[in-house]
């Protein structure tokens, strides 16, 4: 499954757990404006985690937070594209 479908998928799995109704993700909707509160986004953080195999904010020193909803799925793209590469070395 592509990455941005997973992550679409875990922001709509907490958004029904959590009872609240999200914004459609666009790649130019900043993350203040997603709906997603400080628990929300842990949670997203921790699912994606398990789903993807990465956690891309303890992962590298040289992140830079992500502002919008694209950048946020292109970090963790890069991260499990990465991962790919050092499993393959």
């Amino acid at each position: 499954m592509e990455i941005r479908k997973i992550i679409e998928s875990a922001v709509k799995s907490i958004a029904i757990e959590q009872q609240r109704r999200f914004p459609p993700l666009t790649d130019d909707l900043p993350l203040l404006n997603s709906g997603l509160d400080s628990l929300a986004f842990a949670l997203l953080v921790v699912k994606l985690e398990d789903e993807l195999g990465v956690d891309p904010f303890t992962e590298s020193e040289n992140i830079q937070a992500p502002v919008t909803f694209g950048d946020f799925a292109e970090l963790y793209e890069r991260a499990v594209n990465e991962r790919a590469l050092v499993k393959e070395i």
